[in-house]
């Protein structure tokens, strides 16, 4: 489909008005004086004015039925590539909208292609159009790219390949996708004759041969044939014969590895008719006429491709044996199938029942109203093709033009380890297009990163809250594993060596002899590393190790009293020597319990790993344990088979008034709870009671806790720790 080229303001002015119905011709008659001036004398590097490309493209948006806005964006559409005038000066003259059309396309034309896979190319086409956001930024794009196809004969032979490769790769399905059939054949049939010449030219001499006077005939009684069946049935349609354009038969040889003879559906008959209904009865007439082939018939109508397509597709044994494709398709569906998107600039979508399930990426294609006509200020206009059209991905470049696809909100982090781990461990900062950024800056589409790395430099834990995708917070945990590894491991060795050398023996020279070996193997590690690792984090106790590694020396420490902390009132109970702790069903571990929050049987309760210390035991509700890493948190319980007493630090706000403490003891000492430790202090007329008790329980702490609140006098009664 060839398009006539505008090239005076009247013929451009003419145009827009048979498709518009209230055009801003002030607009469009500034811009089309503004980019003669501004062009006067200036020529393109594949020979030719510049103005006339501008032109060329102007007319390729009439064509395509776009706003003024846009086609006087296309009139000067190069003018900021080219640096023929600054961003001030083409506000000034045209407005804000047209200015944000020619910037966006612009930075379009900055990207550089870097021919890769092809997940690379579609990561590629997805992030022009998510820089692009605006629809008609992206139709601009195609016009332009069309034209500097139908041109491309005058470049050098090396840049005609180049160009004809990204054209074919990327804008070629960009049409598609966006349902622009007449935008998609040119552009193809354009590549394939400067990437295949040869086979360009051999396809063609053999279509035209094809195309013979007597084959011309058989077109012409099949379109009669068909048209007079419609009338009988009372049909109202439109029937033409058209060959496939010559890429697409190029590759259909190609893919299924036959001659140009086998090719049945070279000539494809399409019907047009003005209903739905009428589809379907036009193809049970076809159906009837001529013997479908099976498994060739393909329901567009009732399930649309993603770019919008509708039509029915069904291959028939037609006259003389000869195999043909036939489409039918109401006048609405055939004007989608040739323009796609660009068709709701001026036509509202039918009543045709159309599902709204559709493929998640092109969605958004559907849901483009014709806003056209209903709006009236370009500024409305401009707000409505504000697409977010990928908002949960972002792509970016790497420095030498490669696309990296990322989860919306990834910064530099994320982009470091997308290129390989080390490059994420040895990150120690980033330029985003050219300027020092901080790790946490959230990229945005078409940012080109460099990563700047040092080998001295190591992950952080706080890049976890940085981090969004899975790859990096992994390799970031990795990491810090690995090295909290080898920390334990190194805690303890040192652990275990002060343990051995209170029995003058040495870890060095145990650690390569047969016991130790051993030792590793009867607690489960299949190395010592692992067992000194378990004894740095405090999982296994240095001394158990050390007694079974010296099975001859007794470990056990020298008998004494238990030294009370205290006594102010009343007896102190002594503390059995076993803990009533079990930790996720293991022994021997070195466990102490947490001061912030005094945790008693009964609590519930939550072990966290303390290198070198073993497992400190926290509430469940302890707000320092909420701040903690829950990666080094355990599960631990109450041994209910071990009875301990626990201390727990209890106040009691009271009256001073006399004998009131005589009374608050009493009551301690009658619900069997000791005193290990009392302040007492007097402000006034308050009494502010610190004690210290030894209870075998939180319930038996609620029972002591319960009488003091019912001494007359006695005002408030709280557990210290208690969240």
């Amino acid at each position: 489909m060839s398009i006539k080229t505008l090239t005076s303001l009247g013929e451009f002015q003419d145009a827009v008005r048979k498709y518009m119905p209230d055009p801003d011709m002030d607009l469009l008659e500034r811009a089309y004086v503004f980019s003669s001036n501004v062009h006067a004398g200036v020529e393109r590097s594949c020979g030719g004015s510049a103005f006339s490309h501008t032109c060329a493209v102007a007319s390729m948006v009439v064509r395509l039925q776009l706003d003024i806005v846009t086609v006087a964006a296309a009139l000067v559409h190069d003018v900021l590539e080219r640096n023929l005038i600054t961003v001030d000066e083409l506000h000034v003259e045209l407005g804000a909208e047209v200015v944000h059309l020619v910037e966006g396309l612009t930075k379009i034309n900055s990207i550089i292609y870097q021919r890769g896979q092809e997940r690379d190319t579609e990561s590629f086409r997805k992030m022009l159009l998510a820089i692009a956001r605006d629809v008609r930024i992206v139709l601009l794009k195609l016009a332009d790219r069309l034209h500097s196809m139908q041109t491309l004969g005058l470049l050098p032979p090396k840049d005609q390949i180049r160009i004809a490769r990204e054209t074919l790769e990327v804008y070629a399905p960009l049409a598609n996708r966006m349902g622009i059939s007449w935008v998609k054949s040119q552009l193809e049939d354009l590549c394939f004759k400067h990437l295949y010449p040869e086979e360009y030219k051999e396809l063609r001499r053999k279509i035209r041969q094809f195309k013979t006077d007597a084959n011309e005939q058989y077109i012409q009684g099949v379109i009669e044939h068909i048209q007079d069946k419609l009338k009988s049935s009372g049909i109202d349609g439109q029937v033409s014969g058209r060959s496939k354009h010559l890429y697409s038969v190029y590759r259909k040889i190609k893919r299924q590895n036959i001659d140009l003879d086998q090719v049945y559906d070279l000539i494809a008959f399409r019907i047009i008719v003005n209903t739905v209904r009428d589809c379907y009865a036009c193809l049970g007439i076809i159906h009837a006429a001529w013997k479908p082939v099976s498994g060739r018939f393909k329901d567009y109508v009732a399930m649309p491709k993603a770019n919008m397509y509708q039509s029915l597709h069904t291959s028939v044994i037609g006259p003389y044996g000869k195999r043909m494709e036939v489409q039918i398709r109401t006048e609405e569906m055939h004007r989608i199938a040739e323009e796609g998107i660009a068709a709701h600039w001026k036509y509202k979508e039918s009543n045709a029942s159309v599902p709204v399930a559709e493929d998640g990426r092109f969605s958004w294609l559907r849901h483009m109203l014709e806003w056209q006509k209903e709006l009236n200020s370009a500024h409305k206009v401009n707000a409505q093709t504000q697409l977010d059209l990928f908002p949960e991905e972002v792509y970016v470049f790497t420095p030498d033009g490669h696309v990296r696809e990322l989860p919306r909100g990834s910064c530099p982090i994320d982009f470091a380890y997308s290129i390989h781990g080390d490059v994420g461990n040895r990150c120690v900062g980033a330029k985003v297009n050219g300027k020092m950024v901080a790790l946490k800056t959230p990229l945005l589409n078409g940012d080109v990163v460099e990563i700047l790395t040092s080998s001295t430099q190591t992950p952080s834990k706080d890049w976890l809250n940085l981090a969004k995708t899975s790859k990096a917070r992994n390799r970031i945990r990795h990491w810090i594993k690995t090295q909290e590894r080898e920390k334990s491991i190194e805690i303890g060795r040192e652990v275990l060596e002060r343990e051995l050398r209170k029995h003058k023996a040495s870890l060095n020279k145990i650690l390569h002899e047969k016991i130790m070996t051993e030792v590793v193997k009867g607690f489960g590690f299949k190395g010592s590393d692992e067992m000194l690792a378990a004894i740095g984090y405090g999982k296994l106790s240095a001394l158990l190790v050390a007694g079974k590694l010296l099975p001859e020396v007794d470990m056990r420490p020298p008998g004494g009293k238990i030294q009370a902390l205290g006594r102010i009132f009343g007896k102190v109970r002594k503390k059995p020597a076993a803990d009533p702790i079990r930790i996720q069903g293991k022994d021997n571990i070195m466990v102490r319990f947490a001061k912030c929050c005094t945790p008693l049987p009964g609590d519930a309760i939550v072990g966290f790993i303390t290198r070198g210390r073993g497992i400190t035991v926290h509430s469940a509700t302890c707000s320092h344990l909420l701040e903690t890493d829950p990666q080094r948190r355990v599960e631990v319980a109450w041994d209910e088979g071990v009875k301990a007493v626990r201390n727990v630090k209890v106040n009691v706000l009271c009256a001073d008034t006399k004998g009131i403490l005589a009374e608050i003891t009493n009551v301690i000492n009658q619900r069997e709870a000791d005193i290990v430790a009392a302040s007492i202090h007097a402000h006034g007329q308050r009494g502010l009671n610190e004690f210290e008790l030894a209870v075998e329980s939180v319930d038996h702490l609620n029972q002591v806790m319960a009488s003091l609140k019912g001494i007359k006098g006695v005002r408030r009664v709280e557990r210290v720790g208690e969240r």
